[in-house]
């Protein structure tokens, strides 16, 4: 069945360009066009999208109500944000509330189908230059004590000690990244990756990214 697509969006030039692509792909279902918070609110309830397109610069509120909202009502739906806001507080508030992805407007080819399509393969649609912010903020605060975070250094744990590069896989990949995307965000290549979670399996004891995250997390190595 296609997968069904809730946009919420303001500006109309940029609304009628991805709810066509939208229309147009075989694969998906044009459940609902909505331009402002009430109104997406309101479609949100009565379609139950399986993907929510959202802009958080509406002009009655903000987007990020309709994401949280989403959430509650479906956790199976993946919201992704479209819009000119590169900051990080926005971007951070968004994946709080429950963003899948975040993508902006100012890329010159934001094609719409084909990051939506992502999310079948467990991806999450980012643009390149927020990759790089979350990559930062992500080494900012899983800092070590004594200082600056390192990449090399090691991190100290009642059982395992992983070291900072591992670390940082671990983290990305309890927030949902897969391989492909992390060794796109730290510059490594997909064998590298690889190597690292291997590492990590092996030190904490694991078979699977799910045992992984869930024993990482109860050893306070993650957070949520």
């Amino acid at each position: 069945m296609p997968r069904s697509v809730l946009i919420v969006e303001d500006d109309p030039r940029f609304r009628a360009l991805i709810a066509s692509a939208v229309h147009s792909a075989p694969d998906l279902h044009l459940a609902g066009i909505a331009h402002d918070l009430p109104e997406g609110l309101r479609l949100l309830e009565q379609t139950r999208p399986e993907v929510l397109l959202v802009d958080i610069g509406l002009p009655s509120g903000s987007g990020i109500e309709l994401i949280q909202r989403a959430a509650q009502q479906d956790p199976e739906c993946a919201s992704i944000v479209v819009t000119v806001f590169a900051d990080e507080e926005p971007v951070l508030k968004c994946i709080k509330a429950g963003a899948t992805g975040y993508l902006l407007k100012d890329a010159r080819d934001v094609d719409i189908v084909r990051q939506i399509r992502l999310l079948n393969d467990g991806g999450s649609p980012i643009s390149p230059s927020i990759a790089r912010r979350l990559l930062k903020h992500v080494a900012a605060s899983e800092a070590l004590p004594g200082g600056a975070a390192s990449s090399e250094a090691e991190v100290p744990e009642a059982r395992v000690r992983l070291s900072g590069k591992e670390h940082v896989v671990l983290t990305l990949s309890a927030k949902g990244y897969n391989y492909e995307e992390i060794a796109t965000l730290l510059n490594l290549s997909r064998h590298t990756v690889e190597t690292h979670v291997k590492r990590i399996y092996r030190k904490l004891q694991v078979h699977s990214k799910t045992e992984a995250v869930y024993e990482a997390r109860k050893m306070g190595l993650v957070r949520d």
